[in-house]
């Protein structure tokens, strides 16, 4: 496989990605953005632990969709997030929900 199939093949899966993104958004109330992931979830609880003076975040989700391209399935039924990096969480509004051209 050369680079150029490569890059074509990732291009194709991100579009892919997106689209099925636009499908399913509507389904969900927040979003959780954790360094390494993008969630959409409408249950989540965060807790803040703080041992030996490391502060870290955990984060557990129901029924989530990740953003991941590389995952067979993007829909998990429990999801548990351990960082020490920033989480953010954002609750979507309706006016959120609508894509341009969606």
């Amino acid at each position: 496989m050369s680079a150029e199939d490569l890059e074509k093949y990732e291009t194709e899966m991100e579009l892919k990605l997106y689209r099925e993104y636009r499908d399913v958004v509507g389904l969900f109330k927040y979003v959780i953005e954790t360094e390494r992931r993008f969630y959409l979830t409408n249950d989540y609880e965060m807790q803040v632990h703080s041992v030996q003076g490391e502060v870290f975040f955990e984060v557990s989700m129901a029924d989530a969709w990740v953003w991941d391209m590389y995952r067979p399935a993007r829909f998990v039924k429990q999801v548990r997030v351990l960082t020490f990096k920033d989480v953010n969480i954002e609750e979507l509004s309706k006016s959120e929900l609508e894509l341009p051209g969606g």
